[in-house]
């Protein structure tokens, strides 16, 4: 496989600033970072040439508080009276239900433990089985109801030899792509919030959550039953191993225990347009296990999916108000790494990068979740910015 990928020429990018490789102290012990002044004008010119992945090109504008003909208009109206109410009560219900369904699975039962982490997808027997069957079920039902009517699956390519023939191009099915050999983790683009609810019905893994998550009315219990693994970047316990150590042992116990939960991890760290590919965290790759590349693309007209430059409530409603929403789903074979990316996990993780932006054809960034936040900062008003960014790490 890494043989093929010598061949992938990077797809041009847009042109990006050279980084500061040093990394930037805390505030308090450095001096104020100049300031420049953002207008209209140098907006426009910040979306073009530094953060292209991050900018909205539908008919909705930028923080999706474009100018809208007439005609959209009139479409927003219809869906704010007749689709949005249904979707909302739907959505919710179908929520509602399946917390139902895993209070009674996990009654008189507690959650597995380990370093500060709670979950109950190690339990085993009929309880497991009804959750996960449920569970896929029923967050394809919650699509459904978003106006994901159909899902464009394909899984491209077969591993022969360690090559890529990507001129086979196959309808994607969970048990034919997992079958020769289980996979540590399955790795994806991000564009929205959507993917998780399309991942949780493709094969209910687990997902890296804020511990915030865990304590919410409904979807707290639902997360524990998909286990997920809780970021908690304070710790007071002196046996934590971090997010980054379970995760390391989340990924090896789904590699070699069948019965295993699934671990599902989005290595660019935030969310884009779809048109782009950030640059991956080696998180996922540092347990030299196998992994399955997954692509999403949300082809729109109206309003796109993915969740870039907009707050979360104008992104939901619009979502629910657009009659129908589409996504395609591109799976790529199980990722083998080389000895020499086992014990490069930045090598593999570029490589599989690269491999997702050729496949998928998506335009590799240097950019990350540092210069979205300035350029939503810019969005929001903030007439300044700090010339210096803090420096990404792994």
């Amino acid at each position: 496989m890494e043989s093929e990928l010598k061949d992938l020429a990077p797809k041009p990018a847009e042109p990006q600033p050279e980084s500061d490789e040093s990394p930037l102290l805390k505030s308090e012990a450095v001096s104020p970072a100049p300031q420049i002044s953002i207008s209209s004008q140098s907006i426009e010119e910040m979306e073009i040439k530094l953060y292209a992945p991050f900018v909205r090109h539908d008919v909705y504008g930028t923080m999706g508080r474009g100018k809208l003909p007439c005609t959209e208009k009139l479409l927003l109206g219809l869906g704010l009276v007749f689709l949005l109410p249904i979707r909302v009560v739907g959505g919710m219900t179908i929520l509602f239900f399946y917390y139902v369904i895993c209070r009674v699975c996990t009654a008189f039962l507690a959650p597995s433990r380990e370093a500060e982490q709670e979950d109950y997808a190690h339990t085993g027997g009929w309880r497991r089985a009804v959750i996960l069957q449920s569970g896929r079920y029923l967050s394809r039902a919650v699509l459904f109801v978003f106006g994901f009517y159909w899902i464009s699956e394909t899984r491209k390519g077969n591993v022969v030899d360690g090559q890529l023939n990507s001129e086979a191009n196959e309808p994607a099915h969970e048990d034919q792509s997992e079958e020769v050999e289980r996979p540590g983790a399955i790795v994806s683009n991000h564009v929205s919030y959507v993917d998780i609810l399309y991942h949780m019905s493709a094969s209910f893994p687990s997902f890296v959550a804020k511990r915030s998550v865990a304590k919410l009315p409904l979807v707290g219990l639902i997360s524990k039953c998909l286990g997920c693994v809780y970021v908690q970047r304070e710790s007071k316990s002196s046996d934590f191993k971090g997010v980054s150590g379970v995760v390391n042992e989340r990924v090896r116990e789904a590699h070699q225990n069948k019965s295993a939960p699934k671990i599902m991890l989005f290595p660019e760290g935030t969310t884009t347009n779809g048109d782009y590919l950030l640059p991956f965290k080696t998180g996922a790759f540092l347990a030299k296990a196998p992994v399955l590349p997954v692509i999403l693309r949300y082809p729109y007209q109206r309003f796109s999916p993915a969740w870039d430059s907009i707050s979360g409530v104008r992104h939901v409603i619009l979502l629910l108000c657009q009659f129908v929403n589409h996504i395609e789903v591109t799976r790529l074979p199980i990722y083998h790494p080389s000895e020499q990316e086992k014990e490069d996990p930045k090598l593999y993780a570029e490589n599989v990068r690269r491999l997702m932006a050729h496949e998928g054809n998506l335009i590799l960034s240097d950019i990350g979740l540092a210069e979205k936040r300035v350029y939503h900062a810019a969005l929001n008003g903030n007439i300044s910015m700090p010339t210096v960014l803090h420096q990404k790490d792994d």
